[in-house]
Formats: structure tokens, sequence, C-alpha cells
């Protein structure tokens, strides 16, 4: 008992050193050295790269970090945002541009508050920024759970990478040092971790293919993520993507003539 408990412990303690910011497709190094150098700013460590154009490691970010990519973040290096964000529970994804995709939207202090909350429960939350060009694409927004956007005025609303970074990083550090976090019902055993949630997807979206559904194929991407768009807004714990995937194989057996286990 007492060895659980200290795992439990553990776990918490982890969870509780902030949202993982999660760069995608970042094109400089030094855009990548600033974003970390905001981040440890504010007390973040946890930096993960997915397709970083320029490379890792890259000088010109340890130039620009100001010692930061020393001093305490970790960078970690990914070929998809799917497997940049298989284990955490909650994501949120920054972009200022209107999308076709129905989700919850929220500013820097509603994030924060709420990812405080998950992490006190010993949750693993992040944070999706886009490239410096084009922000994120369609298909990574319906990976997050909410689109965070950050006031700012409407006619100017460019904000760089690493004053994106900086600005959630500010919240998070201003939110540590005023408040307790408001702890949801929901706790880490609830929460589907990302990978599971794309384990889910990509058995849907096979058997989906398999029947003719996702058709013809210049509609599928908006198919896909208008799919997982749903089951994102639903919040689903680790039971309920498992009950579903059930649901699915069940399903298929059937369609195929034989008989439900």
């Amino acid at each position: 008992m007492a060895g659980t408990d200290r795992t439990k412990q553990d776990t918490v303690a982890a969870a509780n050193s902030g949202p993982a910011v999660i760069l995608v497709a970042p094109q400089l190094g030094e855009n990548v050295g600033t974003a970390a150098r905001a981040m440890l700013n504010f007390g973040l460590t946890d930096l993960r790269l997915v397709k970083a154009r320029d490379g890792w490691p890259n000088a010109w970010a340890e130039k620009a970090s100001s010692g930061a990519l020393e001093e305490g973040v970790r960078v970690r290096l990914f070929d998809r945002t799917e497997d940049a964000i298989a284990d955490l529970e909650r994501v949120y994804a920054t972009t200022a541009r209107d999308r076709d995709l129905i989700k919850p939207v929220m500013t820097p202090q509603t994030a924060i508050a709420e990812s405080r909350g998950l992490e006190a429960s010993g949750a693993r939350v992040g944070v999706l920024f886009g490239g410096e060009r084009s922000g994120l694409n369609n298909d990574d927004v319906s990976l997050a759970h909410a689109i965070l956007t950050v006031p700012v005025n409407p006619r100017f609303a460019s904000i760089n990478l690493a004053q994106a970074v900086l600005l959630v990083g500010y919240e998070y550090f201003r939110q540590t040092q005023e408040a307790e976090p408001l702890i949801p019902a929901a706790t880490e055993e609830d929460l589907a971790p990302g990978d599971e949630l794309i384990g889910f997807y990509e058995h849907l979206e096979r058997e989906l293919d398999s029947h003719g559904f996702l058709y013809p194929p210049e509609k599928r991407p908006a198919m896909v993520r208008n799919i997982r768009a749903i089951f994102q807004r639903a919040g689903l714990t680790l039971q309920e993507v498992r009950t579903l995937r059930g649901i699915v194989a069940s399903l298929v057996r059937t369609s195929n003539g034989r008989k439900p286990l």
C-alpha cells in the first residue's frame, strides 16, 4: 500500500511540472531557442519538437536560448504530432484563426486554470504551437481537446512563436503563485491518454475505410478531422475508449457474418 501511495505521489509531482510545450514544424532554430528561454522564465521544462525544419541539435537554438537549454529545458524529438501527445490526457491547440472544427475556445487564463486542476489530480497536459509561417494545420488542431486563443488587437493579431509560448508560460506561473488549483472530479485513471485515443481513431478509420464510408478520397481528410473532433470534445475516459473499440470490433465481426463473442 505504501509503495502504491509513493508511486501516486511521484506521478502527481511529475505532472505538476506544468504543461508540455509542443512545437509543431518550427522553422528556425533561433525561434526554438527563444521559446525555450520563455519556458524556463516561467518554470516550464518539457519541450517537444515535431519535425523541426532545421534539425536537432541546433547551434542557433542553443545560442538564442540564453542557457535555458542547458539549465533545465528538456527537449524530445518526434516525427508525428500524435506521438508527441501520446502520454497526455489534455491538449490545447494555440491558434488565432477561425476553424471549421467545433471545439471549446479558451483564453490562457481559463485553459491554465483547467489544466492546473487536471495536473493536480495527476493528469498530463500539453499545448500545441504551430510553425512560424502558418501555425497549426487542421489535422493537428483536430487532435486537441480545446483551442487556446490569446485576446489581442483584432486588427493586428500576429504573435511570434516565442511570444505565444511566453504568454502561456506567464499565465501558468502567475496562477501557481496566486491560487490553489481547482481539482476536477476526473483523475488520471479516468482520462484517456493520447496514445489510447489515437489507437481508437486509427482503428475506427481503418474499419470505415474498409466499409467505404470515408469516400470520396478527396473528402476523407475533412471527414476524419470531423470524426476525431466529435470524440475529442467528449473528454473520453480510458474505459470509454476501450468500450468504443469493443463496439467497433463487435460490429465488424457481425458485418463479416460472425456472431458476437
